[in-house]
């Protein structure tokens, strides 16, 4: 599977429960910039099944809407924890990632979580006008690090990025 784009985007949330979307919002931007060795997924939670998705991959970026989280977002490195719910669906990014290692033999690829807060998820609601002005400013810095080539290359030294 080494014919794989190096780099994932896994973006996470309902496109019909209102400030959800900013996932699916920001997957489809990165859709049609086509950045070159970019492949992204959408989907409305993350499965077990997702750990299948990040071999062959150097970088993993999850991208989900969030309560409680910083505005205009937080950009974070994810690690492997196997923090599994008593059900197999809607487990965490540290949880995809630990059933990879489980499931391969092999460490994880560098993976990162950007998370944009949202204020409203009700169901048949479009996104909200704060949740569009923070997918604005999130949209830079999920570029920047699809595009970064080599491992962390000065992208920790962003404020918005935290290890």
């Amino acid at each position: 599977m080494s014919d794989r784009p190096p780099v994932l985007v896994i973006a996470v949330g309902n496109p019909s429960r209102g400030d959800d979307a900013i996932g699916p919002e920001l997957a489809a931007r990165l859709d049609a910039a086509s950045l070159p060795g970019v492949e992204v997924i959408s989907e409305f939670q993350l499965q077990v099944e997702n750990a299948l998705d990040l071999v062959g991959r150097e970088r993993v970026i999850f991208v989900d809407a969030g309560t409680g989280t910083p505005a205009p977002f937080e950009l974070r490195r994810a690690r492997p924890a196997a923090d599994f719910l008593h059900t197999s669906h809607a487990i965490s990014p540290e949880a995809v990632l630990a059933t990879y290692e489980k499931v391969t033999g092999n460490p994880a690829p560098e993976s990162w979580v950007l998370c944009v807060p949202g204020e409203s998820f009700e169901l048949g609601e479009p996104l909200s006008e704060v949740a569009g002005t923070r997918v604005e400013q999130a949209w830079g810095a999920l570029v920047e690090i699809c595009r970064r080539a080599e491992r962390h290359a000065g992208f920790l030294q962003s404020p918005a990025a935290t290890e």
